[in-house]
């Protein structure tokens, strides 16, 4: 079989000119970034806000994800084939935007796979319309505006040392974890610590992804907390008047990026903070948009149902118009296997016993999203390896649990490897008249809010606090925004905290070590175990196989 690469590059794209025809937007509705990708202009998102009938939301997402790949983007893309293609069903794709860092390093591009891809899937993948630079650039401006507020005159008398913001760069850079700057010369600047997150974990990120126009985006960029005074007074973006200039910055960037599917089914791919440490889902701009413009939309929660899946639950669905009217969960035969056996050695091997013993996995995360009331049916990612047995023996675990599943194989096949399935996600989707439940109430504290998620969707038994997280809350209480939620930062490999306990383990204690107020994004990160902002690189690269020819033809990714 042909790699990815090999497959999108064989592939015949259609015009996105066409790609806007099938929902309505002309020409003059796009900003054109050559012949296959574009932006939607402004006028045009106002205009499909006109529409006040909704399409159907269709959330994604997944087993806990393990090294066996799980294909939840591949899903994600194959399935909105289906119910375009097959089902001739009015159908968007809402999905986010790779970031750099793991595309060079391990984690690999997020335009799917096989038959079921998005395309251009080199220009997603590397520098597509330019919105990750443009974020670095904000981060980095507002960073800059910050230090020389500060060298210049800093009339608000604010503590280099308590700064909070971080520089950005979309790169797997462990060396910027920590760094020094203004070194030398007193023209250099402030000497103070510092150090880099990667651009999609940072707040600029999240309020991008959050933000409903161009007046939001200002408010929520000033709203940014930049440190306190020598006298303990918060200092916001707004104090600085710093909003509009990187407001500026990302105005394009704002905009949702329209593309296409290997079998032309139109796709918004917009935004994308990390689901381990932000919420973990693409613009609401992008979804909304999207929800307007056509009868169903799938969208993606990134890693687990624990991490992104919750998060958009408990979080993400406020900012949207609408709740999600279906969940799928995606599963393999090999990663509940890993689940057991915490080896990928043999995955190949026939093992119904491993198969059984990992399937606690898959059933916890059934059973927290059902907790939600909102239909949910799995999908089971076939792979050439899974035996008619193991198969079998999956399903027939989900049907014990009280759940439906389809087996597809959308990667090898495209939209014709899950017709029936996408008929099923659709029907319950139609069918349901279910109002949402939350995991804990707006008006609970955070330590309610915190414990509730610990307690009901990791199964721990007690939540610790370090003795930095307690002192962080404080703080937080002070500034009179403890009402926010929290967004859990934790290893996706893990219901724990501890990345090598894998299954579903159950009366362990959560440990919290530290707490972030993201004011301008509106929520609190709470730090659990050992989480980075700032990845680094494995000791082989993906970068190692990635090339370019005379041509112009690149090769190499995935």
């Amino acid at each position: 079989m042909y790699s990815d690469i090999e497959i999108s590059q064989k592939n015949k794209p259609i015009k996105i000119t066409d790609i806007a025809h099938k929902l309505g937007l002309s020409g003059n509705d796009l900003d054109l970034y050559g012949n296959y990708k574009a932006k939607i202009h402004w006028d045009a998102i106002k205009k499909a806000k006109h529409n006040s009938k909704l399409g159907k939301l269709i959330l994604v997402t997944s087993i806990s994800p393990t090294p066996a790949g799980e294909g939840k983007t591949t899903i994600s893309i194959g399935l909105g084939d289906a119910i375009n293609n097959q089902l001739h069903k009015k159908t968007i794709i809402a999905l986010r935007e790779p970031s750099l860092g793991p595309v060079f390093g391990l984690k690999g591009g997020a335009t799917g796979g096989g038959y079921a891809q998005v395309v251009p899937m080199e220009d997603i993948n590397l520098h597509f319309t330019g919105d990750m630079h443009a974020l670095t650039c904000a981060i980095d401006t507002l960073a800059a505006l910050v230090d020389n507020y500060i060298y210049q005159n800093n009339e608000c008398n604010l503590d280099p040392n308590s700064i909070l913001l971080k520089r950005g760069i979309d790169v797997n850079d462990r060396t910027l974890r920590k760094i020094i700057i203004g070194q030398g010369s007193k023209f250099n600047g402030i000497e103070r610590p510092a150090s880099f997150a990667i651009t999609v974990a940072n707040e600029l990120m999240a309020i991008l992804c959050l933000s409903k126009d161009i007046n939001d985006l200002k408010y929520r960029i000033g709203n940014i907390l930049v440190g306190f005074s020598t006298t303990n007074k918060p200092i916001y973006v707004h104090d600085l008047g710093f909003e509009g200039s990187i407001a500026a910055l990302l105005g394009d960037a704002l905009k949702p990026n329209l593309v296409q599917t290997l079998e032309k089914t139109p796709t918004l791919i917009h935004g994308g903070p990390f689901a381990n440490i932000a919420h973990g889902a693409n613009s609401i701009i992008a979804t909304n948009l999207a929800l307007h413009l056509s009868d169903y939309v799938l969208t993606e929660a990134g890693f687990g149902a624990d991490l992104g899946g919750q998060k958009f639950m408990d979080f993400v669905s406020d900012h949207l118009e609408k709740t999600p009217d279906a969940v799928v969960i995606v599963a393999t035969v090999r990663a509940l296997k890993y689940q057991h056996e915490k080896s990928t050695t043999n995955l190949a091997n026939e093992n119904i016993e491993s198969l059984t013993a990992g399937f606690v996995n898959l059933k916890r995360h059934m059973h927290n999203m059902k907790r939600y009331n909102i239909p949910v049916i799995v999908l089971i990612n076939k792979f050439d390896t899974d035996t008619d047995a193991e198969l079998r023996t999956l399903q027939e675990l989900i049907r014990a649990e009280g759940f439906e599943s389809e087996i597809v194989n959308y990667h090898d096949l495209g939209s014709k490897g899950g017709i029936v399935a996408a008929q099923k996600v659709i029907d319950l989707a139609d069918n349901n008249t279910k109002e949402i439940i939350k995991t804990y109430d707006p008006t609970d504290n955070i330590k309610a809010k915190i414990e509730k998620i610990a307690k009901n969707i990791y199964h721990a038994t007690n939540v610790v606090y370090s003795e930095k997280a307690e002192k962080h809350l404080e703080n937080i209480k002070k500034l009179g925004k403890d009402d926010l939620p929290p967004i859990m930062a934790k290893t996706q490999i893990s219901f724990t905290d501890d990345k090598k306990q894998l299954g579903a383990p159950d009366n362990f204690t959560l440990h919290v070590k530290n707490l972030s107020l993201k004011n301008g994004a509106g929520f609190i990160v709470v730090y659990t175990g050992n989480i980075v902002d700032m990845p680094g690189l494995p000791k082989k690269p993906a970068a190692l196989n990635i090339d370019i020819d005379n041509d112009g033809k690149i090769s190499g990714l995935f």
